[in-house]
């Protein structure tokens, strides 16, 4: 008897008392007596968010949302109520998806209340999306995202990469055309798939008719083989170190790894016009060094807001830009995007534009007004891509 009065008395702790916790060391819970929609995050159906987060010790909270640019960044402050949620709204707001956090009491923290963080390697960051726009799940047929996992002779270890394949891939018998997609620095696999939006994209560009059926990979930009673990470089010296030995590796399992498994276990063209090759930030230099790297192999390239040769000089790069001809005759198409207010890589993109110019290599161009160095370019930069490559 007293073991189960023992455990109504834990119980009651967690769902029964308002904003009290089983142990004074332990956060409280929201009540259980009301709506816990009053407690958490939500989109409103004016297009406004109603930012929420339920910190009763806490001493200020605010929210950052939005642009991260270091020029645009701010904080907006939340009010706490006798329940202990702080709250503001902010808004409305464009349809999109998202990133926020909180600054709870001088702590980056990310939303406890939702189920959709960033997926980073050290997530420190949350999403939100306001429905209405290209990134949206809609009524249309789907495309199927795989986990698949292979091992990597190149790099000695098992590694996992997403495979999208377009609705009705199971019942043709065509070979399709292949896309690889590198995420960026700090990111993971799923990257291009949660924030980057690449699975609702496709499926709409498709139902629209405005992209021809493909395959695309979406392999990890990360290798963390031991010369090149990310976490293992300061950040003021991680380019000259880190990015030319991971870039390497990388390469090193696209060619030997990743491309011969697509052709063995998928239906794909095995010809450079039905490969494409593309990324962002880190990603993007991936796609240079592997695409220029080896011409013949992909016959569509593109940068999304990339590193480039002008800060982490590559071997193959240099090589393919003293060939202008080759690369002209080997790439049907060459992206090259950017954000106007990139301080990140936006050096980079000027650096390579400048080489390619000189080198009369052909590339299109297009820079994004007021964006920085976000997922507000680079899902604008895949829908264009997505709609370039692939056309005989």
């Amino acid at each position: 008897m007293r073991k189960f009065a023992a455990s109504i008395a834990v119980l009651l702790s967690f769902y029964g008392a308002p904003s009290m916790a089983a142990d004074p060391g332990i956060p409280a819970l929201p009540p259980a007596d009301q709506p816990l929609r009053d407690f958490v995050t939500r989109v409103e159906a004016d297009g406004r968010i109603t930012f929420r987060l339920f910190a009763p010790e806490a001493k200020a909270v605010s929210v950052v949302f939005g642009s991260m640019d270091p020029a645009k960044v701010k904080a907006t402050a939340m009010v706490k109520d006798g329940r202990g949620v702080w709250s503001v709204a902010i808004g409305p707001v464009a349809p999109d998806l998202y990133e926020y956090y909180f600054n709870v009491d001088g702590f980056r923290a990310t939303d406890t209340g939702s189920n959709a963080p960033k997926p980073q390697r050290q997530v420190n960051s949350s999403l939100i999306l306001v429905p209405g726009s290209i990134v949206d799940i809609k009524p249309v047929p789907h495309g199927d995202l795989r986990v698949v996992t292979l091992t990597s002779k190149a790099l000695g270890s098992e590694r996992q990469m997403l495979v999208w394949t377009p609705p009705g891939y199971g019942d043709g018998s065509v070979p399709l055309p292949v896309l690889y997609l590198y995420h960026g620095f700090g990111d993971t696999v799923w990257s291009w798939a949660t924030q980057g939006r690449a699975p609702q994209i496709l499926d709409n560009l498709l139902a629209e008719k405005k992209i021809v059926p493909m395959i695309v990979v979406i392999p990890d930009t990360e290798t963390d083989i031991a010369a090149a673990v990310p976490e293992d470089f300061p950040g003021s010296t991680r380019r000259q170190t880190f990015y030319p030995a991971n870039a390497a590796a990388a390469d090193q399992e696209l060619i030997g790894d990743i491309i011969p498994y697509m052709e063995a276990h998928y239906r794909v063209r095995t010809d450079a016009a039905g490969r494409a090759l593309a990324g962002l930030s880190q990603g993007g230099y991936q796609a240079l060094v592997s695409g220029l790297g080896h011409l013949g192999t992909f016959a569509w390239l593109a940068t999304f807001s990339g590193v480039s040769q002008t800060t982490v000089p590559d071997a193959g790069i240099a090589k393919a830009l003293a060939d202008p001809a080759k690369v002209n005759a080997s790439l049907r198409g060459f992206s090259v995007t950017v954000g106007s207010d990139d301080t990140v890589t936006g050096k980079d993109i000027a650096g390579l534009r400048k080489d390619l110019d000189a080198a009369g290599i052909r590339y299109d161009y297009k820079e994004y007004l007021g964006l920085y160095h976000e997922m507000a370019v680079w899902r604008p930069s895949l829908a264009d891509f997505l709609q370039k490559i692939f056309r005989e």
